[in-house]
């Protein structure tokens, strides 16, 4: 890139920033969402294809946000290149693309359910802050047009004077950008003093306690996931960009809909309701073959049904659909959260309140169904609906609307394309039928029969069990090591591999590793 075109270019990715810094400092005072990289993040989720959307979850898991903001920070930065190389030529027009992208932003943000008109104040102050950098700095560029000697047309080489005069606004465009981004993040840190209200807000003491969990529920196999998962180790998958800065003083749940009487209640009087504490596996729907997204949890909360018995949902109704503060919605049968499967209202999570990335302050928990259909979470509104009148966000991409887990298990050890030591091979893992509970899990060495293996206790049918088995002298050299588990009422995990959609990935779990030579 010539000397004239790749100012002009830095011009457009520093006036890019410059806006973006301004509006995401600016945002630390308003909404979250009221940024406008949030925003757009927010609705690329939202108009994205389930399979595209399954595949990123399938091949980055909780890191899919991380790649989304890094595909969008690379494609605003083509993009502020294209308008800075334009402004060359055309400054005009490069101004009223740089505008009409603005306003697209804000148009986006004042579309966020969790944003109200005044959230757009942000965007707007940094577009006017980033327009003018672009103008300045093209200016300084060299944005004239000259003809020369041999009648061409082309760009006059700025004087020293010019070129210093670009460096140093340039430089003060990154100075006032980056600035801007670490006070933006800066704010967001603080702003996540939420999180240690969090930490302090004290839990009621369970009027049911979860049964202690007996040692024989982990085999004693180094690899192998623990019973419980740590909350900063367990699964993320949802649709917010940016985590809800929900306080419990603000939280309120309204039942409303087909019901003889809407409810409201807030966080003060769900506390003083009687609490249960259960231990419940959740899964992702999108959880690959053998995948990671599946976590068990102690959770305490109060059950969903008699908050439902206090608005008493008409006969006909057949469905729950449960609002996230961010807009989310979630299809749930009534009649999972109003049996006696122990469906929470959660406000704790392994003994401390719920995380802020987990749903802080209150959060749907219900057993046997996967989480995009039983675990909102900021929940703030549960509608008694039918199946037939409503859809939610994930059953209008083409996923199953009611969503019950099915059998799985997976090897946690050895470790695929692990080379092990010659003689005894131990391989372990876990295995789940929520709400059937897991009465069997079978194994093969590459394709002999298969064997049934060592079951660790089982705690509840609404959590998964760990395996082991050994496989005596084998053979030096590659193997491959299969699993299948299958449940309470004889459902033998089938074989056959589909994909997530419309209700998660079937097959069994499968690795290869070897065996060294004696």
């Amino acid at each position: 890139m010539r000397g004239g075109a790749l100012r002009h270019a830095v011009a457009g990715v520093l006036a890019t920033v410059v806006f973006l810094g301004v509006a995401d400092a600016a945002a630390r005072f308003f909404a979250p969402a009221a940024a406008p990289l949030v925003a757009l993040g927010s609705t690329v989720i939202e108009v994205t294809p389930p399979a595209v959307q399954d595949f990123a979850i399938s091949t980055f898991g909780s890191a899919n946000k991380t790649v989304l903001l890094i595909g969008m920070i690379v494609g605003g930065l083509l993009l502020a290149v294209v308008i800075g190389v334009v402004a060359r030529r055309r400054l005009g027009l490069a101004a009223a693309v740089f505008t009409v992208v603005g306003a697209a932003l804000a148009t986006l943000v004042l579309r966020r359910p969790e944003t109200d008109p005044v959230d757009v104040i942000p965007t707007f102050v940094g577009l006017a802050i980033g327009l003018t950098t672009l103008v300045l700095l093209s200016r300084r560029a060299g944005s004239g047009v000259v003809v020369e000697d041999d009648g061409e047309e082309g760009q006059p080489a700025p004087s020293r004077t010019a070129r210093r005069a670009f460096l140093g606004l340039a430089g003060a465009a990154t100075v006032i950008g980056a600035a801007s981004l670490a006070f933006g993040r800066s704010v967001s840190i603080v702003g996540r003093e939420i999180g240690g209200r969090a930490v302090r807000m004290v839990l009621p003491t369970p009027a049911v306690r979860a049964a202690a969990i007996p040692g024989g529920a982990a085999v004693d196999v180094d690899g192998v996931v623990p019973f419980l998962t740590p909350a900063d180790d367990f699964y993320r998958i949802d649709t917010a960009l940016v985590v809800p800065e929900l306080l419990p003083e603000e939280w309120t749940l309204r039942i409303t809909g087909m019901v003889e009487e809407e409810v409201e209640i807030d966080m003060a009087e769900l506390l003083d309701l009687p609490m249960e504490e259960r231990h419940i596996t959740l899964a992702c729907v999108s959880n690959p073959v053998g995948g990671e997204l599946v976590g068990t949890a102690t959770w305490l909360g109060h059950p969903v049904r008699r908050i439902l018995e206090r608005a008493r949902p008409l006969p006909e109704a057949d469905m729950v659909l449960s609002r996230s503060v961010d807009g989310f919605t979630a299809s749930t049968p009534l009649k999972a959260l109003t049996d006696d499967r122990g469906s929470l209202l959660a406000v704790g999570m392994n003994g401390e309140p719920l995380p802020r990335e987990h749903g802080f302050p209150a959060r749907l928990v219900v057993p046997g169904l996967y989480g995009f259909v039983s675990a909102t979470k900021w929940v703030v509104e549960l509608q008694v609906t039918r199946f037939d009148r409503e859809t939610a966000y994930w059953t209008d991409r083409g996923w199953d609307a009611k969503a019950p887990i099915l059998a799985a298990s997976r090897i946690e050890v050895p470790d695929p394309l692990e080379e092990v030591p010659a003689g005894a091979v131990v391989v372990a893992g876990t295995a789940w039928a929520q709400q059937v509970g897991v009465a069997r899990v079978e194994v093969r060495l590459d394709d002999g029969d298969w064997q049934e293996v060592e079951l660790a206790e089982e705690v509840s049918i609404d959590t998964w069990r760990q395996w082991r088995h050994t496989f005596d002298d084998v053979a030096p050299g590659q193997h491959a090591v299969t699993v299948r588990a299958i449940d309470r009422a004889g459902t033998v995990q089938t074989a056959e591999r589909t994909d997530p959609i419309p209700n998660a990935a079937t097959g069994h779990h499968r690795i290869t590793f070897t065996v060294a030579d004696r």
